[in-house]
């Protein structure tokens, strides 16, 4: 278990830092944009398209983040009320159909995508459509590999007093 989160604290590390910098890219294309556009009146598509890709980027890999620290959204109001096995059981069915929906729509989808894109090439920038998808089964595989951690977590977690009861 502690090899296990010591694997899971370092990933979330490595994948804060890649936000963060893609963050911060974001502000100073973004910023680019504005005094090209603005003082220069003569507007930047590269710019623009590299501000769209960089912040999909950062959104779906700010989502496999928050499955890592499980702060993602969901509603609580009846599972947080159970107590025991059948709670220990909900969360990990839980995760099972994260990792199901991750697998079959992110990864073998986002896989698809990729493979269909290797021919198509962005309006500004000129490269495959295939670099900017990539993210989308980077991203599933991310979100599985935090659900498979987040299960056995469940899995030895004592539900057997209500929080806050």
């Amino acid at each position: 278990m502690e090899t296990m989160h010591k694997v899971r604290d370092g990933i979330r590390k490595v994948l804060g830092v890649v936000i963060v910098a893609l963050f911060a890219c974001m502000t100073l294309i973004g910023t680019y944009q504005i005094v090209t556009r603005y003082c220069f009146n003569k507007p930047s598509t590269v710019s623009e398209e590299l501000l769209t890709y960089t912040f999909t980027w950062m959104a779906l890999l700010a989502s496999a983040y928050v499955f890592g620290r499980r702060d993602h959204m969901r509603m609580g109001f009846l599972a947080d009320k159970i107590t025991g096995n059948v709670r220990k059981w909900l969360e990990i069915g839980i995760d099972v159909l994260t990792i199901g929906l991750a697998a079959v729509v992110m990864v073998y989808g986002g896989c698809s995508i990729t493979r269909l894109t290797l021919i198509q090439k962005t309006a500004s920038l000129q490269i495959p459509m295939a670099y900017i998808y990539v993210i989308v089964p980077i991203t599933g595989v991310l979100i599985m590999l935090f659900g498979i951690m987040n299960a056995v977590d469940m899995y030895h977690t004592d539900f057997s007093v209500q929080k806050g009861a």
